[in-house]
Parts: structure tokens; C-alpha cells; sequence
């Protein structure tokens, strides 16, 4: 069973919007046990449109149309459904009810035709309740094709594919299962772990399959697994974690459905009740925004300084003015100075501190691009490690991120 989506809209294909859709919908549907063929972006054209859908049709059994569906004469995909399954619009008097009332309800400005408007659906649909707007989503079956259309908006779309689609779905078809588990690991790089594991990759049984999905610093290996037997598919991929785990051990972070390596360096600060503070120069507040993303963060995180000039090194974090003279704001003494210094400010247990040039230019140090000190301060002790991570700012940035997260996690572990 295999489905497309098609998201309609100009603002996804000039990037003027980002298609978060796709991604949830993508990863929704895949663990209900539906596969996804393809994901394509359209315009807001009918022709566009009409082509899109013959497509989806002869590739997939379930087609999932997200956009269009607003009030304006811009949003054409209602018309242009009618027009590819010989349908009209018709006026639905439980829709028209539910706009009138969001309206009465929640808006100031008084109700037009054009809202109203929102409740003619094609007579063959199947309306699918949108609690948060004034578009429906509409169902429509041709033979044993299932076309489902959905309004845009995110947390509109995510609504009626948790509540109204997807529970539809699941009692029109029965799905295989799809599993998939994600390995974390840090320090080293996609082909090096592909060699070490080379041997059981080259063993996988049919029904399972691994990928590697490297970024900057990290890779995640994620195995896959699709069959009609739960316990089966379930059983297989814990079997190949244990092959696995033995040759990545030194490199192995934790699970990426359970947790980030933020979240595992949290934790195990909890539980050991230490705190931790950051200073951040060439990172520019990325170690920090990965920690305050996850919700109790506060009971670790002390808090952070984006120490980004020489001025606030010295003004905020205290380093002395003649150790930047004699040795560079890129330089061992001073990220050290700078993770002893943030520790004793914020009163924490534990301070980690980035400096370097992250570029295209050398700025305020002679240092050459891509090279970062990387500090941590404990309660006992202060070391450090210089990197080169290549010319390009954005991998600096996400490379020296990384790297910090692996070497605090190294820390905390031995604690």
C-alpha cells in the first residue's frame, strides 16, 4: 500500500515558506504502515494540478493533496478536483454551520459570501471535520483510489489527519508494519563507521534495510524493517541493534526516538545534580538554543553568554585584555578563561566555552578559518582541544557544535 503527496502552493516552490507538511505527513502515515511513493510540489495551476493527480493516480493507492483550499479566487483546488472527477460543488450545510460559528465565536470582523463559500465541497466528498478553520478536508474514492484533500495550514492539516484521516484510513485498508529505530553516534564520519559495521550490513535479512544520514559532526544509523508480522519486524531490528552496537560502542550516543544528545546530557546531569553553563563565541548561541529546545531545561542550565566581540570577552566574561593581546581571541587561553570564567559567573558546576573563526574572513584573530578552541571547566580541573573544521561558516558552526555536545557527553559519563 503506497501513497503520494502533493502539496499545492507558489510559496513552497519560490521558498518563501518551508514544507513542514510533507515531513509530518511523511512520517505519519509511514508508522501507520503506509509506504510513500513520492512527494511532489505543485503550483497553483490547474493544469499543474490536474497532471499532478493523473500521476499520483496511477502511482499510488492513496493521494494526499495538502493547500489551495482557502476562500480566494488564488485557491483553486476545490474547482479543480470537480473538474478531474466530472464532480460540482455543492453547498454543505454542516460546514457552512461551522464557519458561521467560528466566526460568531472567535473572529471581530463580520462573516462575507467569500467565507461562505467555504462550505461548497464537490458532491462526491466525504467531509472530514476541520475543527481549527474554516476549510474542510474532503475525501474522495475513485474505484479503489482514496483521495484525501487538506487544508494547508499546518496545525489544521495535523488535526485532521491524526483525528479524521488517518482513523479512516486505518478501517477502509489493513497496513503492514513499518518499524524503524535510529542509532546516534558522534566522532565519526559515514564511511569509517561503514566500514566497522561493513560485516553486518552485508547480513541483513531481506526485510530490513540500513541508512546512513550523516550531518555535520554526527551520523545516524537507522534501521528499517516492513512485514505483515509485528513480532517479526520488531524482533529483527533489536537482533541487528545487538550485532551492531559492539562495534560502535566507542561512537554510540543513544536512540534518536528516545532522545537527542542534548536530552541524554541533560538527563545525566540531573540525576548526578550538576549544573552547566556556556560561553559562545563562534557558535553564536547554537549549543545553547539545542539544550533550551527540550522542556525542563532549567534544572540543569544555568544559562549563557554570546560572547561574540572581544569587548564582551572582556567586559562580561571577565578575560584579561593583556592574554587576548599576547595570544588572540582564537587561542587556548583564552577559551579556557572563558569556560572558567561563565562557570563562576553562573555559579555552575560545569562551563564549556567555543572561540574561533568561523569565517569567510579571519576578523579579529590571525587565526585561519575553521579553527575553533573548544573549553570545558569543571569543579577540579580545565582543558581544551583546537579543531580545524574546513572554510564553510554554517559547518564551522555545526561542526563545532557537535563537537562541544561529544566532548561534555565524554565528561559527564565518567562522573
Amino acid at each position: 500500500m503506497q501513497a503520494e503527496i502533493i502539496t499545492i502552493g507558489d510559496e513552497i516552490l519560490i521558498g518563501q515558506i518551508v514544507d513542514t507538511n510533507s515531513a509530518f505527513l511523511g512520517k505519519t502515515l509511514n508508522k501507520a504502515g503506509i509506504s510513500i511513493y513520492q512527494i511532489t510540489s505543485i503550483q497553483d495551476d490547474e493544469k499543474h494540478i490536474l497532471k499532478a493527480l493523473k500521476e499520483a493516480e496511477e502511482n499510488a493507492d492513496i493521494v494526499i493533496i495538502t493547500g489551495g483550499l482557502g476562500p480566494t479566487k488564488d485557491d483553486i483546488t476545490k474547482h479543480t478536483l470537480c473538474q478531474y472527477f466530472n464532480d460540482t460543488l455543492v453547498e454543505n450545510k454542516e460546514v457552512l454551520a461551522h464557519v458561521e460559528d467560528l466566526f460568531t465565536t472567535y473572529i471581530s470582523t463580520p462573516i462575507s459570501d467569500i467565507n461562505r463559500q467555504q462550505a461548497l465541497v464537490p458532491s462526491k466528498a466525504k467531509i472530514l471535520k476541520n475543527r481549527y478553520g474554516t476549510a474542510p478536508g474532503m475525501w474522495i474514492e475513485k474505484g479503489n483510489k482514496v483521495f484525501i484533500s487538506l487544508p494547508g495550514v499546518p496545525y489544521e492539516m495535523k488535526s485532521l489527519i491524526r483525528d479524521e484521516a488517518l482513523p479512516a484510513l486505518q478501517s477502509r485498508f489493513k497496513f503492514p508494519f513499518i518499524r524503524h529505530k535510529t542509532l546516534l553516534t558522534n566522532g565519526l564520519g559515514e564511511s569509517a563507521i561503514a566500514k566497522k559495521i561493513e560485516k553486518v550490513e552485508s547480513q541483513l535479512p531481506n526485510y530490513i534495510k540500513l541508512a546512513y544520514l550523516p550531518s555535520l559532526g554526527s551520523v545516524r544509523l537507522r534501521l528499517s524493517a516492513k512485514g505483515t508480522d509485528l513480532r517479526l519486524v520488531e524482533m529483527g531490528i533489536e537482533e541487528q541493534i545487538k550485532r551492531i552496537l559492539p562495534l560502535i560502542e566507542d561512537i554510540f550516543v543513544g536512540y534518536e526516538d528516545e532522545n537527542t544528545i542534548e536530552t541524554i546530557i541533560g538527563s545525566r546531569l540531573i540525576e548526578t545534580g550538576k549544573t552547566l553553563s556556556i560561553a559562545e563565541s563562534c557558535t553564536g548561541g547554537q549549543i545553547a538554543k539545542g539544550f533550551t529546545a527540550n522542556a525542563g531545561a532549567s534544572k540543569f542550565f544555568k544559562g549563557s553568554i554570546v560572547s561574540y566581540s572581544t569587548d564582551s570577552k572582556t567586559e562580561i566574561l571577565k578575560v584579561a585584555t593583556d592574554d587576548i593581546e599576547a595570544n588572540s581571541v582564537v587561542s587556548k587561553s583564552v577559551a579556557e578563561a572563558m569556560a572558567i570564567n561563565v562557570r563562576e559567573l553562573f555559579k555552575s558546576d560545569i562551563g564549556i566555552s567555543t572561540t574561533g573563526n568561523a569565517g569567510p574572513t579571519k576578523g579579529e584573530s590571525d587565526a585561519e578559518v575553521g579553527t575553533v578552541w573548544i573549553a570545558i571547566a569543571t569543579e577540579d580541573n580545565v582543558f581544551s582541544e583546537v579543531f580545524n573544521f574546513s572554510n564553510h561558516r554554517e559547518k564551522v558552526i555545526m561542526k563545532a557544535s557537535n563537537k562541544a555536545l561529544e566532548m561534555l557527553l565524554k565528561i559527564i559519563l565518567k562522573k
